[in-house]
């Protein structure tokens, strides 16, 4: 996965911290942090479903986090998928919060277009590293 340097974000990177150079975290950050932002509105009824929205947006960014920590390929991948279903949950909420008119058209299609960039990255980050583990060349750089 490519690394953006201009994010601003990328400056206070520690030792174990390599995941916050990837794109695909960094959309997954922008994501919860958008949705929190947004949901912050919504009438104290639907405190249930912003839990549950935050919840599952955190949940994307955090799983990517621990796999990346975790030492294994399997482990790593595991947790991916894990945060591709937490994305799947995202998205079908966003999609809930549109029809229910909690949200309005331009917002539902800035976080729709994250979900997807987003969703597009983790099953390419996937892909590669199957691949990486079937020819011997995944590395570990927590180790």
């Amino acid at each position: 996965m490519a690394s953006n340097p201009s994010n601003s974000g990328s400056a206070g990177i520690g030792p174990g911290e390599g995941y916050k150079k990837l794109i695909v975290w960094q959309n997954a950050e922008k994501l919860r942090s958008l949705l929190y932002q947004i949901t912050r509105r919504f009438k104290p009824i639907e405190f249930r479903r912003v839990t549950q929205m935050t919840d599952a947006a955190r949940s994307v960014k955090q799983n990517m986090q621990e796999g990346y920590k975790c030492g294994s390929l399997g482990g790593y991948i595991r947790y991916l998928n894990i945060s591709s279903g937490s994305l799947g949950e995202v998205k079908g909420d966003i999609d809930d919060c549109l029809q229910d008119g909690l949200i309005i058209q331009k917002e539902h299609e800035e976080l729709d277009k994250l979900c997807g960039t987003t969703d597009y990255l983790l099953k390419k980050m996937i892909k590669s590293m199957h691949q990486a583990g079937k020819s011997g060349t995944w590395k570990n750089f927590n180790a």
